[in-house]
């Protein structure tokens, strides 16, 4: 199904269940593919997950174009008239959510974190694609790159290896969710526009959640937190999940092995546990 948000229409993949609604939040540069996996683990709860604007399945912006990921989480919540929401969200998406429960703590009932970050920390690894893309004193150098396929698909050949994948499997999350990002197909265009949009507001976005955590309101925010890190990851690693579980009163960290930054590919079942779990009330490390 679509919905319309104001600068497009949005893919949602709206799956009938029982209970709050889960939804689930990609990050840059992927799209809702990388629940494809988990998703169905989640039955029989009812289960959203959507493409921002300008990944995947939704509507392309145009370069320059002012995002905005805030913006289309409340229409996807709005328009299914969703109350008590699970969020699910995954890298660049987590502060979209927890943002999003800043703002309506009564509409969500439960926050889960895939490998993600909330402002500046010292256990804050940026992958180096995603810094030459957000430091705007690099931006010739990113335009160029991003202008020639060959030396594109290297660097992201080069970031996939920096993840741990040797190769690209063609039934592995990159080719499935993140290859078509950067490449057009022949039914559909990259995500360029959107990629390099996200990304150049990185910095200010950080000083931004950086500001709010000084202010204490992640700290007073009464929403229980499930932090679910892959052990393997190198960039947002266990390391992150401690300190951001310790910037919430009710936060529980668990961190998973056999997998890297997408637990809910690599480890589709542990991360479902977690999810249909209930919320936890204290702040501490347990085993998947």
């Amino acid at each position: 199904m679509t919905t319309s948000a104001k600068r497009g229409r949005l893919h949602v993949s709206d799956r009938p269940g029982d209970g709050p609604a889960a939804v689930l939040m990609h990050g840059f540069p992927d799209d809702s593919h990388i629940y494809d996996h988990l998703a169905p683990l989640l039955a029989p709860r009812r289960t959203v997950a959507f493409d921002f604007l300008g990944y995947g399945r939704s509507d392309r912006g145009t370069a320059g174009e002012i995002l905005d990921p805030k913006q289309d989480l409340d229409t996807v919540v709005d328009s299914l008239e969703l109350e008590a929401v699970t969020l699910v969200a995954h890298d660049a998406s987590g502060p979209v959510a927890i943002d999003f429960a800043l703002d309506n703590p009564d509409r969500v009932g439960h926050l889960v974190l895939l490998n993600t970050y909330y402002g500046h920390a010292r256990a804050l690894r940026l992958p180096e694609m995603i810094r030459l893309f957000a430091d705007k004193h690099f931006a010739p150098l990113a335009d160029a790159i991003v202008a020639d396929p060959g030396q594109l698909l290297w660097l992201l050949q080069h970031t996939a290896r920096q993840w741990g994948s040797a190769e690209v499997d063609p039934d592995g999350v990159e080719a499935t969710s993140i290859l078509p990002q950067f490449f057009s197909g022949p039914d559909s265009l990259n995500a360029l526009p959107a990629i390099r949009a996200w990304t150049g507001t990185l910095f200010t976005d950080l000083d931004a959640q950086g500001d709010r955590i000084a202010t204490g309101q992640l700290a007073s925010l009464d929403v229980p937190v499930t932090l679910a890190f892959g052990e393997d990851d190198e960039y947002l690693s266990p390391d992150l999940a401690h300190h951001l579980a310790s910037l919430f009163p009710h936060a529980d960290v668990h961190i998973v092995p056999g997998a890297s930054h997408w637990p809910q590919w690599d480890q589709p079942d542990a991360v479902a546990r977690l999810i249909n779990a209930s919320s936890a009330t204290s702040s501490h490390v347990r085993p998947v």
